[in-house]
């Protein structure tokens, strides 16, 4: 991608995710985005169809630098692994601007939505359905893993981070494992 389409981008990004952090996502428009981001309405015609393509592309770009960063540990890429697990925590907590903006913004229920389908994914791939798992639903079990912790996640994120990303994770990983759900433990991870 040129350059100069990149700083454009960005500039259209940051002033969106601005917006969002002052005022409901149904309430802005494409003026007040181009106004802010110092470009022209045109402009952003040129890269986006609307606002709500606009807020397609924020989503899917923050969730594929999420997965390429979080994934990209080499050891183990399985999504409920605890090293995969972390370094998704320590990747919202050095984004958290972008991420509480989304989560918080009432207009954006996507976002959950998308974090949400990724982790059902990579559940459905590893969940053990022996030991006390057995002849239990395989899907709503693994609908109810995904959605305990992205509701964890987005508790931590919409509350300002309370705690540190590891200890968060640890917890979660010690919920995981009494459901039989046992990733690597994180003092084995690095």
């Amino acid at each position: 991608m040129d350059r100069r389409i990149g700083k454009t981008r960005e500039a259209i990004f940051e002033a969106f995710i601005s917006l969002m952090a002052e005022k409901n996502f149904e309430q802005i428009t494409v003026n007040e985005i181009a106004a802010r981001a110092n470009v022209s309405r045109g402009t952003i015609y040129l890269h986006y169809v609307d606002k709500y393509d606009l807020l397609d592309q924020c989503i899917e770009t923050q969730m594929e630098q999420l997965c390429e960063s979080c994934l990209a540990g080499g050891e183990d890429a399985h999504i409920a692994s605890g090293g995969v697990l972390l370094r998704t925590a320590e990747y919202l907590e050095r984004h958290a601007w972008v991420f509480t903006t989304l989560l918080n913004n009432k207009g954006v229920p996507a976002f959950r939505t998308r974090l949400h389908a990724i982790l059902l994914q990579g559940l459905s791939e590893q969940i053990d359905m022996s030991g006390l798992n057995r002849g239990m639903n395989k899907e709503m079990l693994i609908q109810f893993l995904a959605s305990a912790v992205v509701g964890v996640m987005e508790w931590w994120i919409t509350h300002s981070m309370p705690y540190p990303a590891k200890e968060m994770i640890e917890d979660i990983l010690a919920l995981m494992e009494r459901n039989q759900m046992a990733p690597r433990p994180l003092d084995t991870v690095q």
